[in-house]
């Protein structure tokens, strides 16, 4: 018996309970009839309403007993387990972050109070069906194949691949029998011993690495750097194989749920079933399923976005971030976290190994790799036959575009090349929409957010104009809203839909297809389009940056990234690393067939330093001349940094609280950080809000968290007026 289960309180007991209401403290209550463990899920009373708690330990007993109430009700589901507590308690105290609204992550789930309901399920009957069909041999086939298993009976008819009438037929006969049970299906075993890919030597070799590590049953952080096309996935797939063998569970994190459906495709074919699912996609029905099925130990492996990683793990044994460096990771409201340090924490504390999978490392993993903190293994040829893409550069000065065009003569004449040899092309432009800017050529007007201290980005597609921090959208105005002269309203600057109107205009007979997140409805018909590029269904693509994640298009052998300088501008301390990534993330979709690739970067500048580090390959010297000038500057990750950012509708409100803060900053500096600011945030207003922001910066052995901590317990701000606090910043917007 563990230390959680021999933690029992008795009827009347009083225990302390952390619920989701944000009160900044546990409270006290008196355990229900026939008692409760530590780390029970319950509902309590607070006062005319009724909330969600977990028992977090013995109460204080500092309040007037005869007033103490008592758990309504003890949820029936596993005690959220220590580790699980402690976790969420350290990453409280390291993001700064109200452990309620820890806890708020750790139980999204709805219906977790609910009882359980019953459902239709089908299971086998004892007789034979009165003719044999193709269909029902299909439906009889999969029975078989999953025996003991009970399936609803849509479920077994997409099982089977035959209509929800064919098994509908096999039960009146009484081939199969329906009957009530718990409404949440189980989940389908996994088979570790299923043949998957025939590995390369390399890859061998890299499995056989992550194996040992998670055999040993130690915590350890692997950093699997592997070039684009290398196959990293079936390479961690067998690490995860090893942990499934041993009887642990296993999370795999991915950074956008359009790569879900693909990836849990490739899940099936090596493991024989699907594995629990857990991002913002599926129903509600669904994230009942899976949260409860981990929380039981049934669900083995779980493929999910970033909230996944505060899923009631029971036996944790192995975690992969893949694509680790991604900024989807950085979790920037409520509960500010990176899911990617959190994940080592979490597995810190169970023993669990990390996987950090990537063709382009985070700095701070590049660099703890270098220290010895995290192990690496590298991949350095891509799978089978396929070869990495050249990569050149186009200079904009001399193969210029025509006015108001972006498609320069030279990258031209390569995707016409391209499509006499049945090919295809991708044009990578991370520009949503039609047009970044609408100006009136009268008065000189930039129509902006209402809200919001932005520009708002036409989408042609749409008829509307849309704000991209807030998600405001308005018709395309006829007239200008300042001078309200007609027909003087100018898009500037090209989005991903204008540069498709120029493909269409330059390639008449090319078939062009956009792949954006704004034209997405949902991520499994985000799949059927990319199967259906992948496929050929297309002859230029044209994409954001969601194309650079994952996706394999077979055809494709050139890459055109239009505007290879805008991720290049600003103040950004990431702007190189994430120029870096980000290009040579996209250029990797080039030639990952048998047939060559070439990547052709659109540049006005093609000596900058990392336009140059991009087309000489030489990706170490990069991260080399990266870190030296971070620490030369003592940035992360050879320093530590917090953003403080202010918000309230009152800017004047918001400026003078802001700068009282900065005049009582003594506690800051006499630990060694500094703090600068405040300022204007680069975008100055969202939803109506003024934003001001500060940023604290120390040494990197000096403590940051708690000199915080006692900063601002000497204030208490305004109504209306929030202040947030975000450790490793990521952006500075």
């Amino acid at each position: 018996m563990n230390a959680d289960e021999a933690e029992f309180f008795t009827e009347d007991e009083l225990v302390a309970v952390l619920t989701t209401q944000p009160l900044g403290r546990l409270l006290d209550y008196k355990a229900p009839d026939g008692g409760l463990r530590i780390g029970a899920f319950v509902m309590v009373p607070l006062g005319p309403r009724t909330t969600l708690g977990v028992v977090w330990g013995p109460g204080a007993g500092d309040f007037d007993r005869a007033k103490i109430r008592r758990v309504k009700d003890v949820i029936d589901l596993p005690p959220m387990t220590r580790s699980m507590r402690q976790f969420m308690e350290r990453m409280a105290d390291y993001t700064l972050c109200p452990l309620e609204t820890v806890l708020r992550l750790a139980t999204r789930m709805p219906g977790i109070a609910d009882g359980p309901k019953v459902r239709k399920i089908i299971t086998a009957g004892d007789r034979e069906p009165d003719r044999m069909t193709r269909a029902r041999e299909q439906v009889l086939a999969v029975m078989e194949e999953h025996e003991g298993m009970n399936f609803a009976a849509g479920e077994l008819a997409g099982l089977s691949g035959v209509s929800a009438s064919v098994v509908k037929g096999l039960v009146a006969q009484g081939v199969l029998v329906e009957k009530t049970a718990p409404r949440d299906a189980p989940f389908l075993p996994l088979d570790p011993d299923r043949a998957g890919k025939t590995l390369s030597v390399e890859q061998k070799s890299a499995a056989k690495s992550l194996q040992d590590a998670l055999g040993s049953k130690k915590f350890g952080v692997t950093l699997l750097k592997g070039v684009t096309g290398s196959g990293k996935t079936e390479v961690y797939l067998e690490a995860v194989a090893d942990a499934l063998r041993g009887g642990r569970q296993a999370l795999v994190l991915l950074p956008e749920i359009a790569l879900t459906v693909e990836f849990l495709s490739r899940v099936e074919a090596r493991f024989g079933s699907r594995p629990a699912e857990w991002h913002s996609g599926i129903t509600m029905s669904e994230r009942r399923r899976s949260f409860r099925a981990v929380a039981t130990g049934e669900a083995r492996l779980v493929v999910g976005a970033r909230s996944a990683l505060f899923l009631p793990f029971s036996q944790l044994g192995l975690v992969i971030v893949d694509e680790e460096h991604d900024g989807s990771y950085k979790q920037e409201d409520g509960a500010i976290y990176n899911a990617r340090d959190m994940a080592v924490l979490r597995a810190s504390l169970v023993g669990a190994h990390v996987v950090l999978a990537t063709a382009t490392p985070s700095l701070e993993s590049w660099a703890n790799a270098k220290a010895g903190k995290y192990g690496r293994i590298d991949l350095h040829e891509r799978y089978g036959d396929a070869v990495l893409p050249e990569m050149a550069a186009i200079d904009l000065r001399a193969s210029k575009p025509e006015r108001n065009k972006w498609i320069s003569p030279a990258l031209f004449g390569e995707i016409n090349a391209r499509l006499s040899d049945g090919e295809q092309s991708l044009l990578f432009l991370n520009r949503r929409g039609f047009a970044p800017i609408t100006v009136c050529r009268s008065c000189g007007e930039q129509i902006g957010c209402d809200h919001c201290d932005a520009r708002m980005v036409e989408h042609r597609f749409l008829a509307r104009l849309m704000c991209h921090q807030c998600g405001e959208s308005k018709p395309v105005p006829t007239a200008c809203p300042s001078c309200q002269a007609e027909e003087t309203l100018s898009a500037l600057g090209p989005g991903v839909e204008r540069l498709a109107e120029e493909a269409e205009a330059l390639f008449p007979n090319a078939r062009i297809a956009i792949l954006s997140s704004d034209l997405a409805d949902s991520a499994r018909k985000l799949k059927a389009r990319i199967d259906e590029i992948a496929g050929g269904g297309a002859d230029i693509i044209i994409g954001t940056q969601m194309v650079a994640k994952g996706h394999n298009f077979p055809l494709l052998t050139l890459v055109g990234v239009i505007d290879a300088d805008l991720g290049l501008q600003g103040g950004d301390m990431r702007a190189a690393e994430k120029s870096f990534q980000l290009i040579r993330q996209v250029a990797g979709r080039a030639g990952r067939a048998d047939k060559p690739g070439l990547a052709l970067l659109q540049t006005h500048q093609p000596d900058h330093p990392v336009i140059k580090a991009i087309l000489s390959g030489e990706d170490e010297a990069f991260w080399e001349a990266e870190a030296g000038e971070r620490h030369a500057a003592g940035s992360p990750p050879y320093g530590k940094m917090a953003g403080i950012i202010l918000s309230g509708p009152d800017e004047r409100v918001l400026y003078d609280f802001a700068g009282y803060m900065a005049r009582k900053s003594g506690v800051l500096t006499a630990s060694g950080a500094q703090l600068f600011g405040p300022a204007t945030a680069p975008v100055a207003r969202i939803r109506g809000r003024h934003r001001a922001r500060m940023l604290i910066k120390a040494p990197k052995g000096a403590a940051l968290q708690a000199p915080i901590r006692a900063w601002l317990a000497q204030f208490t701000p305004p109504a209306n007026l929030r202040v947030v606090v975000d450790i490793d910043p990521q952006t500075f917007y």
